[in-house]
């Protein structure tokens, strides 16, 4: 039986999350490693931001889009991570119907953000290496700010109408959610009416967002490439590559379970599940461990911080 508009909005039920479908009886035992990297991300992250606002020396435009990833890990991973672990401990498995289209829209606008401040590393970097007498003139605080802005702005415009168009819907008494988190198409599942809107602007939407950045990344790298080879004598070549090896990584760590999920879907739920959480888990765990060692200046201030403590 399905509800109207206006009795759902006064109602408003809570939906149920099942957690992981078919793994109901041990899903339990996977809470412990998503337990684990959620306190890497909440570590690592405040870790990089505290370091880079407080040493004047690192407000330089890697690092500043790096203080950006790691504010928008921090609120990625404090968005999902809190409420699957309570899914998976059987702890609680309701959510409220506002507070699920808050996760939802959260989810997605930091993901997407992700995306685009990983674009705006990969343009530095291709300043840094072919520009770099005008790297500090071209990317100077004010335009870095501005980019930021841009992001924020463009995902807040893309993604506002996810939960608007959700709440035209009709859904029906079954409010069974076969996921751990308050997925988009998970939710759109549930309901009665027709959903075609929804469907198509949601792969729109991340067809958009994904290919246009990826395109973008791969046009730098490609431009990056292009003038590295030029150079003259392997130990310069070798150095400049390495300057893009942190990005490079934090790249394959974010599309990487993404485009996993997506393909495994067909292989079973619960592995197209548990993959989906992960994409949103892994990068925000990894990604200051990686910076954190490839970047010198950043495992300084790190060994020197605990150095002060250990002695006082």
């Amino acid at each position: 039986m399905a509800l109207s508009n206006s009795s759902w909005r006064q109602t408003q039920p809570s939906f149920f999350l099942v957690g992981i479908p078919g793994l109901e009886e041990s899903q339990h035992w996977i809470a412990l490693p998503l337990g684990v990297l959620y306190f890497l991300a909440l570590v690592g992250n405040v870790t990089i931001i505290f370091i880079i606002w407080t040493d004047s020396s690192l407000h330089q435009p890697m690092y500043l889009f790096l203080a950006m990833l790691a504010v928008i890990d921090l609120v990625l991973a404090s968005s999902t991570a809190p409420k699957t672990l309570t899914v998976l401990l059987d702890l609680a498995h309701e959510i409220g119907y506002i507070v699920c289209l808050t996760q939802m829209f959260f989810i997605n606008a930091f993901s997407s953000m992700e995306s685009g401040i990983l674009v705006a590393m990969a343009l530095d970097r291709y300043v840094a290496i072919c520009h770099p007498l005008r790297h500090s003139t071209i990317l100077h605080p004010g335009i870095i700010g501005h980019i930021g802005m841009v992001v924020l702005v463009q995902e807040l415009v893309l993604l506002t109408p996810f939960p608007i168009l959700l709440q035209n819907l009709v859904f029906c008494r079954a409010t069974v959610i076969s996921h751990a988190y308050c997925e988009h198409m998970a939710v759109v599942k549930l309901a009665c009416s027709e959903t075609t809107v929804n469907r198509a602007y949601g792969l729109s939407v991340a067809l958009l967002v994904v290919g246009l950045d990826v395109l973008a990344i791969g046009i730098s790298y490609a431009l990056i490439l292009q003038a590295v080879l030029k150079v003259p004598g392997g130990e310069v070549r070798l150095k400049a590559f390495s300057t893009c090896g942190s990005h490079v990584c934090v790249i394959l760590i974010f599309y990487i379970p993404g485009i996993s999920s997506f393909l495994f879907h067909c292989f079973g739920h619960h592995v197209h599940v548990l993959l989906a959480t992960l994409y949103l888990l892994v990068p925000s765990a990894l990604n200051p461990l990686v910076y954190g060692v490839k970047t010198r200046q950043i495992c300084q201030r790190v060994l020197r911080v605990f150095y002060i403590k250990a002695s006082s």
